[in-house]
């Protein structure tokens, strides 16, 4: 699959999901729940385009993710769905930001100007973070923050110049579609929220790091317990008596 055509497919599933479920749509819960069906079909089918390690890493999301959509938008309600439930094409929904992050950030041009374009992110997030604390989007600062901390010392700057392109087009999408709204206010906290929060990706951001560190020591374990002789590392899996070939940090088969 061309790298180019992978993140353009997905956000452009992602895409039409949130359109069909906006607030003037019409659609009920049942729609929400054939976009559910739909969207893991489309994750099953997605994740035969990528290597066992970005498989892993996209499945930590989809889990770590959800736990926290439940805690934050049901419990907390630091935003809401519009039906105030989690829809059931958000978790998979997840799992397909994570693979369109990650092939955008992969992509050959990306690579070949990765420092460039993490100036880009860190110009024009920054740009826009200021502009919502100037708003009172305090979370959405900080967040940018963070954004700006993973492309500095994160272990993949590609994942999350790719992440601040997807996640702030989906955040955008979302929220101007009303399928979901940022609280005025952090409930616990009491600080600022813009809608969306304008460092919104720098709080997704958690998930990434979660996957691109959790996943190498879950794939090691699964591979110990299928007894394959196989090295595991986070640039890579190959078995070390094959020939050099495509690294897995390359992602897409």
């Amino acid at each position: 699959m061309n790298t180019v055509r992978t993140p353009v497919l997905l956000m452009g599933w992602l895409s039409v999901v949130l359109l069909l479920d906006r607030a003037d749509g019409g659609g009920g819960l049942w729609l929400q729940r054939g976009l559910g069906l739909g969207t893991w079909l489309v994750l099953v089918l997605a994740l035969r385009w990528f290597t066992p390690l970005v498989r892993t890493q996209a499945l930590v999301v989809v889990a770590f993710a959800t736990v926290i959509e439940f805690v934050f938008s049901p419990t907390l309600e630091v935003y809401l769905y519009r039906f105030e439930n989690v829809p059931a094409y958000v978790p998979p929904g997840h799992g397909l930001v994570y693979l369109s992050a990650w092939a955008l950030g992969h992509t050959p041009f990306v690579r070949r100007h990765l420092t460039h374009a993490s100036y880009a992110v860190v110009l024009v997030g920054g740009v826009w973070a200021g502009a919502g604390l100037a708003e009172g989007d305090s979370l959405g600062f900080f967040w940018f923050l963070c954004l700006a901390g993973f492309l500095l010392w994160g272990p993949s700057r590609e994942v999350y110049v790719g992440a601040f392109v997807v996640v702030s087009h989906l955040e955008l999408l979302g929220t101007g579609l009303g399928n979901w709204a940022w609280q005025a206010h952090d409930p616990i906290l009491g600080i600022g929220i813009g809608n969306p929060p304008s460092g919104a990706a720098g709080g997704y951001g958690w998930f990434d790091l979660v996957a691109l560190l959790v996943a190498p020591w879950l794939l090691a374990r699964f591979t110990r317990w299928r007894g394959a002789r196989t090295v595991v590392s986070p640039a890579g899996v190959r078995p070390p008596d094959a020939r050099p070939g495509p690294r897995v940090s390359d992602g897409v088969t």
